[in-house]
């Protein structure tokens, strides 16, 4: 059976990161569909990066192959390809990267940018990081599975998602973690 999986998380939280350990240590990501890099590719052209990921996305999915989506979760393409990959034989999964706050997102950003990365606007960060949890909502009942990582000093599991329920897993308890099993129910 293919893969869909979604490597989810505010901007700044490590997406990127994460699917490069990812692919490291699993052999079902294939291709690997990551938004900002293909705006990169376009000159810095937001609306020509989202229409060669989605491009590439649908050629994934026609094709059969397994394949990866970065993607902050706001809007609904992950939600539209999650529910076409499962009508199509797909395991849905996501990876999820969380983190405490808005400010943080826009430190990891600022970091980033400091060493040549791509900025994103505060308004949007803000935006984003404030439904982060009622997009993930809307997302998870279409997976199969999730792993919930905390981002704070490496990428550490904290909690599953398997038979509707998200359930921690460990010790660690970050404040975003706490936030979304009060906030979502599923």
């Amino acid at each position: 059976m293919p893969v869909f999986t979604i490597v989810g998380g505010v901007n700044g939280a490590g997406k990127s990161s994460l699917s490069g350990v990812l692919r490291s240590c699993l052999s079902d990501l294939g291709v690997i569909v990551d938004p900002d890099r293909l705006t990169a590719e376009a000159g810095g052209d937001e609306y020509a990066g989202g229409q060669a990921a989605i491009a590439r996305l649908q050629a994934c999915l026609a094709a059969g192959v397994d394949f990866t989506e970065e993607s902050t979760l706001s809007g609904g393409y992950a939600r539209r390809m999650a529910r076409a990959a499962r009508a199509a034989g797909y395991t849905v999964r996501l990876y999820y990267v969380g983190l405490n706050s808005a400010e943080e997102a826009l430190q990891r950003i600022a970091n980033r940018v400091a060493h040549g990365g791509h900025d994103i606007p505060a308004r949007d960060v803000q935006r984003r990081f404030g439904r982060r949890f009622s997009d993930l909502a809307k997302l998870l009942p279409l997976c199969n599975e999730a792993v919930f990582y905390d981002n704070n000093n490496g990428f550490q599991v904290v909690a599953i998602y398997r038979g509707g329920e998200i359930l921690p897993v460990g010790d660690a308890r970050p404040p975003w973690l706490a936030e979304l099993l009060r906030e979502v129910r599923l």
